[in-house]
């Protein structure tokens, strides 16, 4: 499939088409936007959008977090 869809003139935006709702954190996988802020994303306005790209960064840990499977038994 081509980008081309992809390079549209459109509001700014940290997705990466890795489009998967974390079942736990409620966040994007891929862009680690809720998805709150994902459905409204175009309602924000630019100061909006930038506050929400700013705090991304901060929410990647809480999707890193591993547990259960032979890592998780091995470390309790």
């Amino acid at each position: 499939m081509s980008d081309e869809i992809w390079a549209r003139n459109e509001i700014e935006s940290p997705c990466i088409k890795i489009c998967v709702i974390h079942p736990q954190e409620r966040l994007c996988v891929g862009c680690y936007r809720s998805i709150d802020e994902i459905g409204r994303w175009s309602h924000y306005s630019p100061a909006e959008r930038q506050a929400i790209m700013a705090d991304l960064p901060a929410r990647a840990p809480r999707l890193s977090k591993r547990r259960g499977g032979r890592l998780g038994r091995l470390e309790g």
